[in-house]
């Protein structure tokens, strides 16, 4: 046991099979789909891809977002705007890493 005061006993502990994987997702309610559909809706984002890095537990997502509104904004500022629009989402999960393009840098990442 460990004399550690700061650990608590009843600290929430990583999920260890898949249905616990399934029912921490299912209580933060964030999910790849809501990510995205939220991206959407409130930056206009033209492409969203979303991985959930986790091993679907829902607590740690990756995203890809394509947004004519992260134009003449450098990348702290479009990661302002996502972590703002996805302010309630955010607060549940564990890590969120968002790569932020234009349509036209999009294009050119594609391309090359």
């Amino acid at each position: 046991m460990s004399t550690n005061p700061t650990l608590a006993a009843d600290a929430p502990k990583a999920a260890e099979t898949d249905a616990q994987a399934e029912a921490v997702a299912n209580t933060t309610g964030v999910t790849p789909e809501s990510l995205q559909k939220a991206l959407k809706e409130k930056l206009a984002a033209q492409h969203v891809d979303i991985d959930d890095m986790s091993g679907g537990c829902g607590q740690m997502f990756q995203a890809m977002i394509v947004s004519s509104q992260f134009e003449k904004k450098n990348t702290l500022a479009r990661h302002r705007m996502v972590n703002s629009a996805l302010k309630e989402e955010i607060a549940a999960i564990h890590a969120w890493t968002p790569k932020c393009f234009t349509p036209e840098e999009w294009e050119k990442k594609k391309a090359g």
